[in-house]
């Protein structure tokens, strides 16, 4: 019992002694580990080298690597970009924009309104020492209520907008503030050429003015069905980007700055190809918006189809380029002279015709007033014809006034049964992959109401036609839902949807 206790009491008696070996080691070392007498030592070499510190020799290389004389053409570019740059971007501005957009919602049978403020950055170019200067049109959205453009040299103006081309995606701003200003001079778009350097100007992301050098990567590019040719570059273009100019190295505009590729339609950013307007056809539509109020467009009454695969089946016409006639609009130039559905018109004034984007661009760009030579294919036969080019507008007005005692259905009130409001869809959103029209509102008890036609869907094809304006979407509604049911093709989010549109006229 004794030889147990002892051992027990051993055992304490090294326990102690060994936690206070422990202690005792702890509270003697430093926080490096090392033990006092060494810290001391070590404290007091740290004290010395403060006290006495060596600067350290060393030498720096004040040659460059390469002698001036060896570089001299490398130089002599980086002096000119730095003048470029320097007679460019005092001509660039920044736009502010604030507006005021309105929805109308429907709930429990009963309609409100919903209104907020928006804003909106983009970038502008000045030509002319008044201080007219050209943006994109998508700029200036609807419901802008304010405009502010800022300069290069920092001060602010409030701007005006005078007029805008929504096809071309170009709107002509008034800088209200005493000038001069610095402009620059428009370049000759037809002569440029794939492969040259070009400098893009604008105000990414709000940061300012930015400058980004490239090369024109191709040229008759198109974005939509509806755009004209535009040039592709590879020079750096952002959001914010948008109506700033693409010049070339005299500092001369050959293109305004409009839209970019991007894989990523929800977080859109460079990926190497971005688009501009060539600087001839914003040159005209500036001219015609200063001088006449609005831009003049050439006008045949055509609409078309590429020649697909099926297309070229249907109409027995294999081999060869062209664009095959759709529709011909009642009372339109194009029936004047005898041209039908499913010609398919090979050549325009002696240029073969490729696509019906082409085909669009070379008509709009024609003169107002100018006979123009169509050689067309029907039933394997070579035709050709002379229509007129006429305005489309005065055009348009004329044949309203001449469709009024027609003793057919009235087309308003056939809409107004049938209920949508629509409208064409911006260059943006063409670009990101929309097709079709926009259904803007659903009006009162109508039909498109029962068929729960929806604001944002798009109307894709009516009747199996495909329809990309408004005009000839409305058109096509009228003459059809007027006398017959009507099928319509809608997309709405990733859905397709077919839906018959009932007679809305008494038989």
């Amino acid at each position: 019992m004794r030889a147990a206790i002892a051992r027990v009491v051993i055992l304490l008696i090294v326990f102690c002694l060994a936690f206070g070996f422990v202690v005792l080691w702890q509270k003697w070392k430093d926080d490096r580990g090392l033990p006092g007498f060494l810290r001391s030592q070590q404290q007091e070499a740290l004290n010395s080298e403060q006290t006495h510190f060596r600067p350290e020799q060393y030498t720096l290389e004040e040659l460059p690597a390469l002698d001036i004389d060896d570089v001299a053409v490398l130089a002599r570019m980086n002096a000119e970009y730095t003048q470029l740059v320097g007679g460019v971007v005092p001509s660039v501005v920044s736009i502010d924009t604030v507006g005021e957009r309105r929805e109308r919602l429907s709930y429990l049978g009963r309609t409100y309104e919903r209104t907020w403020e928006t804003t909106g950055i983009g970038s502008g170019v000045i030509v002319t020492p008044e201080g007219h200067l050209i943006t994109n049109e998508h700029v200036i959205t609807e419901g802008t209520l304010g405009i502010k453009v800022t300069l290069h040299d920092g001060r602010t103006f409030p701007a005006r907008l005078i007029g805008k081309d929504q096809t071309l995606d170009i709107a002509v701003l008034k800088i209200d503030g005493e000038g001069p200003f610095d402009a620059l001079s428009f370049g000759d778009s037809d002569r440029v050429q794939p492969g040259e350097m070009v400098f893009a100007v604008g105000n990414p992301f709000g940061l300012g003015e930015t400058v980004t050098q490239g090369i024109i990567s191709a040229k008759e590019r198109s974005i939509s069905d509806r755009q004209r040719d535009l040039f592709q570059t590879d020079a750096a273009i952002n959001p914010g980007n948008s109506g700033g100019p693409l010049v070339n190295f005299q500092g001369e505009i050959i293109g305004i700055n409009v839209a970019i590729y991007s894989p990523d339609t929800e977080n859109q950013g460079f990926a190497g190809v971005g688009f501009s307007i060539p600087s001839n056809d914003v040159m005209e539509t500036f001219r015609q918006i200063l001088e006449r109020g609005r831009p003049i467009r050439g006008f045949l009454g055509l609409n078309g189809r590429d020649l697909s695969s099926r297309v070229r089946y249907e109409l027995g016409y294999p081999r060869g380029n062209g664009v095959a006639i759709d529709v011909v609009v009642s009372g339109s130039p194009a029936e004047d002279v005898g041209l039908r559905a499913d010609d398919i018109i090979k050549s325009y004034n002696g240029r073969p015709v490729r696509s019906l984007t082409q085909f669009i661009t070379m008509i709009q760009r024609t003169k107002v007033g100018q006979k123009v030579t169509l050689e067309v294919w029907r039933d394997r036969q070579e035709l050709n014809f002379s229509p007129l080019i006429v305005d489309h507008d005065q055009w348009r007005s004329a044949n309203e006034v001449r469709q009024r005692g027609r003793p057919l259905a009235d087309d308003r009130e056939v809409l107004r049964r049938v209920g949508l409001q629509v409208r064409g869809l911006s260059v943006l959103e063409r670009m990101r992959g929309a097709e079709g029209v926009y259904v803007a509102e659903i009006v009162g008890e109508s039909a498109a109401q029962r068929l729960s036609i929806q604001v944002g869907d798009l109307v894709q094809a009516v009747n199996g036609r495909r329809v990309t304006d408004p005009n000839d979407l409305l058109a096509r509604l009228a003459a059809s839902a007027a006398v017959q049911e009507t099928k319509i093709v809608l997309k709405r989010g990733d859905d397709l949807l077919e839906l018959v549109l009932p007679q809305v006229m008494n038989r």
